[in-house]
């Protein structure tokens, strides 16, 4: 245990450099992102969860109210924010670490690669979890690869002298500095000793280390604000209490991150781009594809465009416009290229973020593709949200949905697990039936019914919406190479004579 819980100062002293950006016209961006993080905080109307330094951040970002993951898994979703491409079309179709082992292909072309080619520094500090090394270099790299991944994602005092670090190095490039916490995931399967969420390392009890610059902050079960997809009972309300402890280190982290920021100089010349990677690790939430599973909070701060400060935006973000936003910002290009050298050119399907810090944008539709979570979790899904229309297509809706590691230990699924083996109320909208078993296609209307009970996919009414929404899935799914886009009742066919006309051959093993 003494290795995860104690404090490593840094013996060497760091050197301020001097300061760039505003007075060259560099240009730096700052990417700041939770892990299993929600919605819990002030910005977005939760008044419990206190976290003084995102709202702070909000006060000067443009925050959205529909802001969605193109995947709900940890690598998958971090893949895809780094590459600008879905995790069908990268490669990270699951988890990296261990046996799950998933890896981009060897020829994506990443946006830390793109930047150290284009003269701009590259930095990495917390949870890093994409590969391989040569898809996603970055030059300065403090992450679970070469450190303790509880010391760099979650010791945020830790975090803020990286930071420092990386800040004052005597280089006068524009940078990238990539922040990836740990904080809020689980780790009751992993480190039990330190709580469900980690909320007690580092608090300064014994055998917990002691993190010098957080202040823990706690919460009684009675007083969390329970989200709609979560049951309500006693054992789920001290989960989230647990979770908001974690949220709050993760909020005071942001905040010395800032500061740091603040200090070289930087405050006035930086991007700042805060989200998290996909949802939050409760029932309906994380791995799934529901609105609870893929909804995400985020804040863009530029001090170059003020206006909007303070502002909410409707306009639909994905987090495949990371890509995109990060180039505008720095005026770079996406090169052409090939994954697999077919004449299948590589094409990002995301949009820059930057438009809507001036005025409103009539942005209304995103996308996103689900395949795997770790290694035993195959259930791959394909979604269209576009205004108020959700379309789930379930590929392997004949099998149950499965459940990860750390999720099934947890609380949470624990009392769902044990109330309906002993027939008690379950407090939630779902059965454990009804959420392992769906149809192949789910289609929701946001507008009537927000929490995605009322399947219309079958209801004659909606037969046109339902074919325009799988018309244009199919669109996204074609130009970003779906290798599952003809699943589950055909072949894809598209080498030999259908290289240049791939087809989809039925099996006929369905209707």
């Amino acid at each position: 245990m003494a290795n995860i819980t104690r404090f490593f100062v840094f013996l060497s002293c760091f050197c301020f450099a001097s300061r760039v950006g505003s007075a060259s016209g560099n240009r730096n961006v700052l990417v700041i992102i939770g892990d299993d993080a929600g919605f819990e905080m002030q910005v977005y109307n939760n008044t419990v969860c206190k976290t003084p330094h995102l709202n702070s951040l909000a006060s000067r970002s443009l925050t959205f109210t529909q802001a969605f993951t193109s995947v709900s898994s940890c690598s998958p979703s971090r893949s895809a924010i780094l590459t600008g491409l879905p995790q069908h079309q990268n490669g990270m179709y699951g988890l990296h670490q261990g046996y799950h082992h998933f890896n981009s292909f060897d020829t994506v072309r990443s946006l830390p690669l793109l930047l150290n080619q284009s003269g701009i520094r590259t930095g990495i500090v917390g949870k890093k979890h994409v590969g391989p090394e040569s898809v996603y270099p970055f030059e300065f790299a403090h992450t679970e690869e070469n450190n303790h991944i509880m010391q760099v994602g979650r010791n945020i005092t830790l975090i803020k002298l990286l930071v420092r670090k990386f800040l004052q190095q005597k280089d006068d490039r524009p940078f990238f500095l990539y922040i990836g916490f740990h904080d809020p995931h689980r780790c009751g399967h992993t480190n039990p000793q330190f709580g469900n969420f980690c909320e007690k390392f580092g608090n300064g009890e014994p055998g917990m280390g002691l993190i010098p610059d957080w202040t823990p902050v706690h919460y009684s079960p009675e007083e969390v604000v329970v989200p709609p997809f979560v049951q309500d009972t006693p054992a789920a309300r001290s989960d989230l209490a647990a979770q908001y402890t974690t949220i709050s280190r993760l909020d005071q982290g942001i905040g010395l991150i800032l500061q740091e920021l603040q200090a070289a100089g930087h405050d006035k010349d930086t991007l700042i781009l805060y989200s998290s990677d996909n949802g939050i690790p409760f029932p309906n939430g994380r791995t799934n594809l529901y609105n609870s599973g893929m909804a995400e909070p985020l804040l863009l701060s530029s001090p170059l465009h003020t206006s909007r400060w303070g502002q909410t935006t409707d306009s639909f973000a994905s987090l495949l416009d990371v890509v995109p936003t990060v180039l505008d910002w720095f005026g770079l290009e996406y090169p052409e290229y090939e994954i697999f050298g077919k004449n299948k050119l590589v094409k990002l399907t995301g949009k820059s973020l930057l438009p809507a810090l001036k005025e409103e944008q009539s942005w209304n539709t995103v996308y996103a593709s689900h395949d795997l979570h770790e290694v035993t979790m195959f259930y791959p899904m394909r979604i269209i949200r576009t205004g108020d229309y959700h379309l789930i297509q379930n590929l392997n809706f004949a099998m149950p949905f499965p459940i990860d590691q750390d999720f099934y230990l947890s609380p949470s699924f624990q009392d769902l697990l044990n109330r309906t083996r002993k027939g008690q109320p379950l407090h939630w909208f779902k059965t454990l039936k009804n959420y392992y078993y769906r149809p192949q296609w789910e289609l929701y209307d946001l507008k009537s019914d927000p929490q995605e009970t009322v399947n219309l996919a079958d209801n004659s009414d909606y037969r046109d919406v339902l074919q325009e929404l799988r018309s244009q899935l199919q669109a996204w799914q074609k130009v970003t190479y779906d290798p599952w886009i003809c699943a589950p009742w055909g072949v894809l066919e598209d080498e030999g004579p259908y290289k240049d006309n791939p087809v989809c051959m039925s099996m006929d093993n369905g209707t």
